[in-house]
């Protein structure tokens, strides 16, 4: 039974208890009140009536006269006369009355009216005595009517009570339901404050709750900055505050190795004389300069979409990021370092930009190589300036948004649309699910993600491939036992949608056992970029049993105490972290730590981007739950229709 069901049994328990007991004593203290009302009558009526007889010498007929006369009144029981030797003269004795009041409130409350007595004399000599008994009916009348109305009295007093108790067990279930709540949040590796109650020893409890909740999150807060250091060190250059070269080509691989990303570009450039700035104005002047260069670098990185920012050795620095209209940005960039550098030094200073974009498919070899041929051939004219590569489309030149809608509009109408499966393992090579990417086939050829999604996501069209991959991927789960669970990546921009929510939540519950085998991911910056957005979209599609996580996770650390509220199953990390962890001591422990932090929060967590065997045994002793990339197995597609 639980506390608020005792508290009220204990209220009522109480009341009728002491409504009973209030009732039983106002009951008895009525009928002595009334006993002793009838004995005075009694005694005063004997009294008045020996005293009217005494003052008469009246004869035997003419006493049965008077005492016939006061009997006939209807207010006594009994009128009795004897002679002093105690013989009955007269005695009349009246037949049971009835009233309203029922017998077993007679039978339980009984009123004994004690008789009155009172001596006959005339002078000193005694005549006989008078013994007189009232009627008792009016007094259970009295009593009985005062217990009706004790019980009206008690059982409004028992509502009074019962509505006071309830405003109090508000009072106090309010608190205590939020203790409750922030209990039952630790448990779940959630850590939430709860407001204070105004109540002093429920307030002890909320303190001590908050307490509790404030130190493990500053355990999980110190874990966190020991890991976000180690992460920096790691993979960032000490001087320009950007990532170094071997974090660079990891996340180099991971883009242009992503099937369902959009196309974007490489930005490089050169400082030219920089060790002859550095002979000129020291070491330390030369550390600002290249200090601010990587201010600018990580400003412009921060403002573009997944923008990162290199630096790849002593004069070449790299800008990367989802975005294929480069040309503003590196005109910016030639603007504001040529702006620092004629403030630090006279000495003739070119910087040398070269730019080029890649799409899905192309080699990670191939494009450094392209954009560092612009780069070189900015160099020839020996002043600032910047370069194009050549184009590095593979199959086709870009079509143009128009073409594109209709493209991607007519794929959906005629379900010209699949999947891609990745498999995901563990390290005895059990696979734990499958991740499953969109395919849209125009003009008979099958297109990856990365070559549509660009587009959808600035028609609004997400939300209706979301729907399409997850209608596909319930499909393959029904149609095909062999294969386990599936993750399918929603777009930032979808779960936005509240539309969006609202289909996939019918289309969820529609199919409800199918759906317990789904995984649902959203990409880590456009969690944290709209959390609010996704705290819907959990509330929406979280009660159809569905597995919510995060892919390409590691790229905002510092954020990982938002974490805790989310409610997610599992995490990805992502694979620029992975890539030639093997022979990186540093994210090693960077990878190792937050698989630590992940698993006290009750969460699995996995690695993307496996590209050798070398990094798949390094994983094993990782505290990964499960790997996926290259290295692990190529893609199966799903039946088309």
């Amino acid at each position: 039974m639980s506390m608020y069901r005792q508290l009220w049994l204990a209220i009522i328990l109480s009341t009728l208890l002491a409504s009973i007991g209030s009732l039983l004593a106002s009951t008895l203290s009525s009928r002595a009140y009334l006993n002793e009302q009838l004995r005075m009558k009694n005694a005063d009526n004997a009294t008045v009536l020996a005293l009217s007889l005494s003052q008469k010498n009246i004869d035997a007929i003419e006493l049965e006269l008077v005492i016939a006369a006061l009997f006939d009144s209807g207010h006594y029981t009994s009128i009795s006369v004897s002679d002093p030797a105690g013989k009955e003269i007269i005695r009349r004795v009246a037949a049971t009355e009835k009233n309203d009041v029922p017998d077993w409130f007679i039978r339980s409350f009984p009123i004994q009216s004690a008789p009155g007595q009172a001596q006959i004399s005339s002078g000193w000599k005694q005549l006989g005595t008078v013994s007189l008994v009232t009627q008792s009916s009016f007094a259970y009348q009295t009593l009985w009517q005062s217990t009706k109305e004790m019980i009206a009295t008690l059982a409004l007093s028992g509502l009074i009570a019962g509505y006071l108790g309830t405003l109090i067990l508000r009072r106090l279930r309010k608190p205590l339901r939020a203790v409750i709540e922030q209990a039952s949040a630790m448990s779940e590796r959630r850590f939430i404050v709860a407001p204070e109650s105004k109540v002093p020893e429920l307030r002890q409890l909320s303190t001590a709750m908050n307490s509790t909740v404030g130190l493990l999150k500053s355990m999980f807060a110190e874990e966190a900055e020991r890991l976000e250091a180690l992460r920096r060190q790691a993979n960032t250059d000490p001087v320009s505050g950007l990532a170094n070269r071997s974090h660079f080509m990891g996340q180099l691989h991971v883009m242009v190795e992503a099937e369902e990303a959009p196309p974007g570009s490489l930005i490089m450039l050169r400082l030219s004389h920089l060790a002859e700035i550095n002979k000129q104005l020291g070491r330390n002047k030369v550390d600002a300069l290249l200090k601010k260069i990587g201010s600018l670098l990580n400003t412009q990185a921060n403002a573009l979409p997944e923008g990162f920012a290199a630096r790849l050795n002593g004069t070449d620095f790299a800008l990367l990021f989802r975005q294929t209209e480069a040309d503003t940005v590196t005109s910016t960039l030639l603007e504001s370092i040529c702006k620092e550098l004629t403030e630090i030094t006279d000495n003739p200073t070119a910087v040398f930009i070269g730019f080029g974009e890649f799409e899905f498919g192309i080699a990670p070899g191939a494009l450094l190589s392209q954009v560092d041929g612009a780069v070189a051939a900015a160099e020839i004219g020996g002043i600032s300036d910047i370069r194009k590569a050549a184009p590095l489309n593979i199959e086709q030149a870009p079509k143009s948004s128009d073409e594109w809608s209709k493209l991607i509009q007519r794929a959906l109408e005629q379900q010209w649309v699949k999947l891609a499966l990745f498999p995901v393992v563990d390290f005895d090579g059990k696979r734990i699910h499958t991740e499953a990417a969109l395919r849209l086939m125009f003009g008979g050829e099958w297109f990856p993600a990365g070559r549509f999604l660009p587009i959808a996501e600035r028609l609004g069209l997400t939300d209706k491939l979301d729907l399409a991959a997850v209608n596909l991927a319930l499909d393959e789960l029904a149609r095909n036992s062999e294969v386990n669970d599936i993750a399918v990546n929603l777009s930032a921009q979808s779960i936005q949608n509240a539309s969006f929510r609202e289909q996939l939540r019918a289309l969820l519950l529609s199919r409800p056992a199918i759906s317990k085998r789904l995984w649902l991911e959203v990409p880590e910056n456009g969690v944290f970029a709209n959390l609010d957005a996704f705290r819907s979209f959990h509330a929406d599609v979280g009660s159809s049993g569905c597995k919510l996580g995060l892919e390409h996770f590691g790229r905002q650390f510092d954020k990982i105490n938002l974490l805790h509220d989310l409610k997610l199953d599992y995490v990805k990390v992502d694979g620029g972290f992975i890539r030639g962890i093997d022979i990186n001591d540093a994210n090693q422990a960077f990878v190792k730590g937050i698989g630590s932090i992940v698993h006290r929060m009750g969460l699995q967590i996995f690695a993307e981007g496996v590209s050798s065997a070398a990094e798949l045994t390094t994983l094993s002793g990782l505290s990964i739950n499960g790997v996926t990339g290259p290295a692990i197995g190529l893609a199966t597609d799903t039946q088309s229709n």
